[in-house]
């Protein structure tokens, strides 16, 4: 499939997991804005669907080495807690792409801390990416 284009509208036609592993601590409304997804260090962690770089740094308290891709008007994907990112501010992505490696920068334990926000509120991830 094909993901939709980048600022093409508000919806992503389709969504991907961002990487494999289990999921370690769901989503909750007031404590836990996304999902934790376990694994191993090094994991790959792929862009969600196509976008662009929003943010690239550890400016972010708490989420360690932090990825934004922005998806469109309405739609931003963040990864935290990676060990290495591999995509700088600006930069084009396309779905599936990998952007970062799985690690443990601001954590106790290896894992991929992912988020998405919708007009700039949270959502629970697994109400949107595909069962599996």
């Amino acid at each position: 499939p094909v993901a939709a284009d980048v600022y093409s509208g508000d919806e992503v036609e389709v969504w991907l997991w961002p990487t494999a592993g289990p999921i370690t601590r769901g989503y909750s409304e007031s404590v836990h804005k996304g999902i934790d997804i376990g694994g191993a260090r090094g994991e790959p962690v792929v862009a969600v669907a196509a976008g662009k770089g929003r943010y690239s740094g550890t400016r972010t308290v708490g989420k360690g080495e932090l990825l934004i891709i922005k998806h469109n008007e309405g739609y931003l994907s963040a990864y935290g807690h990676n060990d290495r990112l591999l995509v700088t501010e600006g930069q084009t992505v396309t779905a599936g792409q990998t952007i970062a490696e799985k690690g443990s920068s601001g954590t106790d334990t290896v894992k991929l801390h992912f988020e998405i926000r919708k007009e700039g509120k949270p959502i629970d991830p697994q109400r949107v990416l595909p069962r599996r």
